[in-house]
């Protein structure tokens, strides 16, 4: 159990006991009391009854709305079917406080007159507490509360608003004196929206923020014990004496705390498996103090040989457990485990300015995608499964959090997957506006990031944190962040914020934000040299829209509205300068052609968003490391959009997802739109010898018009120019490249596949914006349209490995013809796509008489526990 965060604020806690009696061997229990189900939920301003006399005596839920916790407000009166699914068609503007105009930041917007939520909200509920808590400290932990809180156990007033204010914030709250063991208890909770004026959670223009602002007790409620001192926050930091990795020096850190008015006398011990180190720690009362372990005076932290933890695909995830217990007297007051890799992370400034991070000395290319909540802050631990699962897939190593900082458990997955984590504030709204903020925001942000780096800084996954995200914080606030950074022992780099702005504190950042985040040509990446193209490290691009699958936009659109594009379409698109997938859709035509009808523009939307997001990634992986990271906007969506997504709300990768997942990969060939050339770029930290890299030039009929060998040795970490593709006459005005690298048995390493115009997309540079660079005059691939149509043939199996299916389907193309965009799917009985889904590969070419194996992994019961079938379908494919 991954022991919950402390912020221990005296004036907040109820009442400690003026002396505690000696506590069980065992305090805490085995797992907290989790205060999940059993609530309900009503608007202030139809209860009658104060928070003393709801929790006091009995409590009628007549009228009241069940609910469980976590969850908003909207969220819970949403699952209780008072409001339609704020997801489809338009029917989040039908709910009430939704007056606010469409496109805009809702964050910044005071809450309408006539929206419900206007008022607080209460939440309540009753649950029974163990006989055995008696006599033991009895810990109320809020992990997340929406924006501020009034709270009331058994008729006392446990803390108000004025201290339980901040949705990043972290309470834990002593209620030992109000708790009655082994009977009934009475919680309540009153619950303010945040204001304008908040540092509260917000979404910018990638969706809407609900109209209840997401207001509401949005991460776990619970109770756990400890004797008279309680132990949070263990740590250990690595340092190695590189670039040696023989030796790791570790740093152990916990944090004590003295819940008592009397002094304690204790000691604290820890173990990483047969390493075990210990220290007397005498407390006064009341006192809180970190304590550490250092290398120099406990030799036996010095750590030979060490297990190391390295990010996906360049190394294991090898993790250690740390257990740590404070003992008083002859009993154990508290204890706490956590799971620790061994790992460091640097960075520096290359010669030309750009940040570059190191993982245990070594050179990484971040290659990450940005990660949203759901817009109602609904989540699983299945769901967040998901989204490391799909961007390990994806061969990314990094997620970046600008402002929605998951739980543990996320956390847990990146240590456990090997995905770094860029974290960091948000920006657009009360976060970034200090010119306006008063003494209580001042308090709130230096308590809020103290509570997020002690829960954060222990995990191996961290990367990176960013003060500021679209702007750097003034002095006074950086060097407030600055010094808790340090005064909280963060292990990793940190920056003033996501963009390259310098500060009188920490200087250069080292970092780009100069998107693009709409659609630009797959030449701009190579071509920019002012903007987003691949040089430095660009926290947040994108080459634009990812208009779902058919099957996915038929779950948010209604009928009525698919066909054609309309403003149901784009209220589903963003904000701002987003409002519409206009620039996307032009550039769709121009190339490939108008659109007969929804399926033909779905389709044609998967093949020009793989474009784009193979350019992209390609792109910074040609250049590394003058290009030392990149991370598109966005990963996920809070909402079915049209923007912005490698996969989208329902779990379906189309285009974005393959053509990212294909650039990234580990062992890589790949063409460069610049100058006509063949890469091959290496991602492991070993050297691949005698590889044969293949290119191939194709008319539209598929007469070879080209054809060249070469063998290459690909070193470590390394991006290897191997040939360039002259300038061919005669070419089709829509031709193909076919890009094959085999091993030295003559194994396929890496294939990959273009398709390319004589007439060459020509950016408008003169008209650059911030957010895209226009094209004057586009590629033309309508003759795509040409191709005959296909019919493949499948056969496969499939195998039940634990809790996971595994599709191996074999695909082969018996025509004279191009199979152009072949697309595989598990389906259920019904028909239905099993999602998620981890294909091998997707939307790829088959030649004629080509056969190829692919396979696929996916949880059987998202497939129903039944047998589940393989369909085919693509560009000139008919549906099988």
């Amino acid at each position: 159990m991954r022991t919950k965060s402390l912020l221990v604020l005296l004036g907040i806690i109820f009442g400690a006991a003026s002396s505690i009696p000696a506590p069980a061997a065992e305090p805490r229990g085995s797992e907290p009391l989790t205060l999940k189900d059993g609530w309900f939920i009503q608007s202030f301003d139809k209860v009658s009854e104060d928070g003393k006399a709801l929790t006091s005596g009995s409590f009628n839920p007549a009228g009241w709305y069940p609910a469980s916790v976590p969850s908003t407000v909207l969220a819970a009166l949403v699952n209780d079917k008072v409001y339609p699914d704020p997801d489809y068609g338009t029917n989040l503007r039908s709910i009430p406080g939704t007056e606010y105009p469409i496109g805009s930041n809702f964050s910044n917007i005071a809450m309408p007159v006539s929206s419900p939520f206007r008022m607080p909200w209460w939440y309540v509920t009753r649950f029974r507490v163990p006989a055995t808590y008696r006599g033991k400290t009895v810990w109320l932990h809020f992990d997340g509360i929406n924006f501020r809180a009034n709270v009331w156990v058994n008729g006392r007033e446990i803390a108000d608003s004025k201290s339980l204010a901040g949705s990043w914030r972290i309470h834990e709250l002593d209620v030992t004196r109000a708790i009655r063991p082994g009977e009934e208890n009475a919680l309540a909770v009153e619950v303010e929206a945040p204001t304008p004026e908040d540092l509260a959670i917000t979404f910018v223009d990638w969706n809407p923020l609900p109209p209840d602002k997401d207001m509401g007790l949005w991460r776990p409620v619970y109770l756990t014990l400890s004797g008279p001192v309680a132990l949070r926050y263990p740590e250990a930091v690595t340092q190695f004496d590189l670039p040696s990795l023989d030796t790791a020096h570790l740093t152990v850190v916990a944090e004590l705390h003295n819940a008592s008015s009397q002094p304690v006398t204790g000691t604290l011990r820890g173990r990483i498996g047969s390493i075990q180190f210990s220290q007397a720690v005498q407390l006064e009362g009341s006192e809180t103090r970190t304590v550490r372990f250092t290398p120099e005076k406990f030799p036996q932290l010095n750590l030979s040989h060490p297990r190391l933890w390295w990010p996906a695909q360049v190394g294991p995830q090898n993790l250690y457990t740390l257990d740590m217990e404070f003992e008083a007297g002859t009993q154990v007051s508290d204890r706490a485990s956590i799971r620790l890799g061994v790992r460091q992370i640097t960075s520096e400034l290359t010669p030309q300015g750009y940040r570059l991070f190191h993982i245990n000395g070594k050179n990484i290319l971040i290659r990450g995608g940005g990660y949203t909540f759901d817009m109602l802050l609904r989540s699983s631990p299945e769901e967040q499964e998901n989204h490391v699962r799909y961007l390990r897939d994806l061969n990314l190593n990094t997620v970046r959090l600008e402002g929605k900082l998951e739980d543990d458990h996320f956390f847990d997955l990146c240590d456990r997957y090997g995905i770094l984590v860029l974290a960091g504030w948000c920006c657009c709204d009360h976060w970034e506006r200090w010119k306006t903020w008063q003494d209580e925001d001042f308090v709130i942000a230096r308590s809020s990031l103290e509570d997020q780096i002690r829960r954060l800084r222990s995990h191996a996954c961290m990367l990176d944190w960013l003060n500021g995200s679209d702007n750097p914080p003034p002095p006074k606030v950086e060097e407030m962040y600055v010094k808790i950074l340090k005064d909280t022992d963060w292990p990793n780099p940190y920056q003033s914020s996501a963009t390259a702005k310098p500060t009188t504190v920490t200087g250069e950042s080292g970092v780009k934000m100069t998107g693009p985040y709409e659609y630009v040509a797959p030449a701009y990446w190579l071509a920019d040299k002012e903007h987003g193209g691949a040089y430095g490290f660009n926290t947040e691009t994108s080459p634009g829209p990812a208009v779902p699958p058919l099957a996915s936009l038929k779950l948010f659109i209604p009928p009525d509205h698919l066909w054609p594009i309309d403003d149901v379409w784009d209220y589903h698109a963003g904000g701002g300068e987003f409002k519409t997938i206009q620039v996307f859709r032009q550039a769709l035509e121009a190339r490939y052609g108008p659109s007969s009808g929804v399926e033909d523009f779905a389709e044609k939307s998967q093949v020009m968003a793989y474009e784009g997001e193979r350019a992209m990634f390609e792109a910074y992986g040609r250049n590394k490391y003058v290009s030392t990271g990149v991370v598109q906007w966005m990963l996920d969506n809070a909402w079915p959009s049209l923007i912005w997504h490698l996969y989208d709300y329902y779990w379906r990768p189309g285009g974005s997802y393959f053509g990212a997942k294909k650039a990234c990969e580990p062992l890589h060939i790949q063409y460069a739109y610049d100058d006509r050339s063949v890469y091959v770029v290496n991602s492991f930290y070993r050297s691949f010898e005698g590889l044969k890299a293949e290119a191939r030039v194709y008319n539209l009929d598929l007469a070879e018009k080209y054809s060249k060998e070469a063998s290459v040795d690909a070193g470590s970490d390394s991006t290897t120019k191997v040939l360039t593709i002259p300038d061919l006459p005669d070419l089709s005005p829509t031709y193909f490249v076919r890009l094959d690298l085999k091993d030295s048995l003559g194994n396929v390493a890496s294939r990959n596949f273009y398709w390319l115009s004589t007439q060459p997309d020509v950016l408008d540079w003169g008209n650059s914006k911030w957010y895209y660079t226009p094209t004057k005059s586009f590629s033309d691939m309508k003759s795509l349209a040409t191709l005959p149509q296909v019919k493949v043939t499948l056969s496969g199996r499939f195998e039940p490995r634990g809790d996971e299916g595994l599709a191996a389907v074999t695909v082969e193309n018996p025509s004279q013809s191009l199979a152009f965009f072949v697309h595989l799917r598990v389906a259920k009985p019904d028909g239905e796509e099993v999602l998620p889904a981890l294909w091998e590969d997707n939307y790829f070419p088959l030649f004629p008489k080509e056969k190829r194996q692919v396979s696929a992994r996916y949880y059987l019961k998202d497939a129903g526990n039944a047998a589940p079938s393989i369909h085919v379908d693509g560009w000139n494919v008919t549906p099988e």
